[in-house]
């Protein structure tokens, strides 16, 4: 049990002894004047309802205090969720363009590989031709 519930428990069983020890007190009639006339009751069974009544209203007052911090909560979690949401999508986008992005390059980086390729390939066709042509043929 939290430490919160055993010092209740423990407050209500000293009050309930109390109240048990000291009843010949609590039970003895006495006159409650009220706005409009007087009653005698016993001063026991006032008090006993007055607490009733103070412990009903506290806790009516920390359910709704409670309920209040419950909905709050539930509330501030569906945003939080719908932001994770939110970035997750913008972080998948981002992948996704970057994947293409790299693509694109990796495609222009091969096209120019080719050209180069290529325009080296002709460059020593060519250096051969001329080789072959300006070479003198060799004298035996």
């Amino acid at each position: 049990m939290r430490y919160r519930t055993i010092c209740l428990i423990v407050v209500l069983l000293l009050t309930v002894a109390f109240l048990l020890g000291n009843w010949h007190v609590f039970a003895a009639p006495a006159s409650f004047s009220l706005l409009f006339g007087s009653v005698d009751l016993p001063i026991g069974v006032v008090m006993v309802v007055l607490m009733a009544v103070i412990i009903t209203v506290a806790a009516i007052y920390v359910a709704i205090w409670q309920s209040s911090l419950l909905m709050d909560y539930r509330r501030q979690s569906k945003e939080l969720q719908a932001q994770r949401t939110l970035a997750d999508d913008a972080e998948a986008s981002r992948f996704t363009a970057l994947s293409v992005l790299v693509r694109e390059e990796i495609g222009a980086l091969r096209t120019e590989l080719r050209d180069t390729e290529h325009s080296i390939a002709a460059t020593l066709a060519e250096m051969d031709d001329r080789m072959s042509r300006t070479t003198p043929r060799s004298v035996i």
